[in-house]
């Protein structure tokens, strides 16, 4: 059996709360879960004490039975120092969109027209 430690999403429409949880890989996310190890409340300021809570004695043991982790628990896990960091690559994160683009290069040829329109 592949055991996660994933987020199960709680909470009403826009409000959104979450559970970590242990849970069986094939379950559906907010679905059947073994334990669960704590709480994440994204509306709460990120210094916030009660953003993220886990149980970290269960995280342990977990991890030591194998479980995986998901991307978005790795990094509550790196923040807390039980886990090494993770080096990231995004080259294209800082990139603009194709639409932005368009947009910057047709601003760019009308300040052009009219320096060349001004210059003669």
């Amino acid at each position: 059996m592949a055991i996660k430690i994933r987020l199960a999403r709680g909470g009403s429409k826009k409000r959104p709360f979450y559970r970590i949880v242990a849970a069986d890989s094939r379950m559906p996310r907010d679905g059947r879960f073994i334990e669960k190890l704590g709480t994440y409340n994204p509306l709460l300021p990120k210094d916030s004490e009660e953003r993220v809570k886990m149980d970290m004695d269960r995280v342990k043991y977990w991890l030591g039975e194998g479980a995986q982790v998901t991307d978005r628990v790795s990094r509550f896990l790196e923040a807390a120092g039980e886990l090494p960091k993770k080096e990231r690559s995004n080259p294209k994160k800082a990139v603009p969109g194709q639409k932005a683009q368009e947009r910057a290069e047709e601003k760019a040829a009308k300040a052009a027209e009219a320096a060349e329109a001004a210059s003669e």
